[in-house]
């Protein structure tokens, strides 16, 4: 059985060797993301999720996983910010407040389907003029949802979560081990 990864995200792929599995293959989808009008965040992210692993080409020997992260602050969808201006926004809308990290994972063997969403509860702190020109500056808000990422400088911010660490970053770890699992596919040692 070979693992196709639906994504082009480094993050998504140093997860997957958390858990010892390297994709065999890389199909990075190429759908329209736009949110649908009025369309509620968890809704989004599973539609964009099933759009995608529906989108991609496979063959009878690969599993596919394919999976999309937002940020919703209220029924409020931010996705990847379009520039600068945009993320400057979304940091000052997080500030102090909590906000919710909706990861939809779905994998794909053949037409069948199996998905999870893992709902995150982040809390920022308050934010200063300084602490969001300096993250603007490092760009490290550049193609991600809610215009952070845990991983780098804004992890700063976040003094506390509850749910999934890895779902912050864009792939359940817990989560996409047993949909893999519940599809035919060995991971090892998890």
């Amino acid at each position: 059985m070979k693992l196709v990864l639906g994504s082009a995200s480094p993050r998504r792929v140093e997860l997957l060797a958390q858990l010892g599995i390297t994709p065999d293959a890389f199909r990075a989808p190429d759908i329209d993301e736009t949110p649908l009008r009025g369309e509620v965040p968890r809704a989004y992210v599973e539609r964009i999720a099933r759009a995608k692993a529906a989108s991609l080409p496979l063959g009878e020997d690969e599993v596919l996983l394919c999976a999309d992260t937002t940020v919703a602050l209220g029924r409020r969808i931010l996705g990847k910010p379009a520039d600068a201006a945009e993320a400057a926004e979304f940091l000052w809308a997080l500030s102090g407040r909590r906000h919710h990290v909706l990861t939809a994972v779905v994998v794909r063997r053949g037409e069948q389907l199996r998905e999870r969403v893992v709902d995150t509860v982040v809390r920022f702190k308050p934010l200063s003029n300084g602490e969001i020109n300096g993250y603007l500056a490092s760009g490290e808000w550049h193609g991600k949802a809610g215009g952070y990422g845990i991983q780098g400088r804004a992890g700063a911010f976040i003094p506390w979560l509850q749910g999934s660490f890895s779902s912050v970053m864009g792939l359940p770890l817990a989560e996409t081990a047993n949909l893999l699992r519940a599809a035919g596919y060995a991971v090892d040692g998890a």
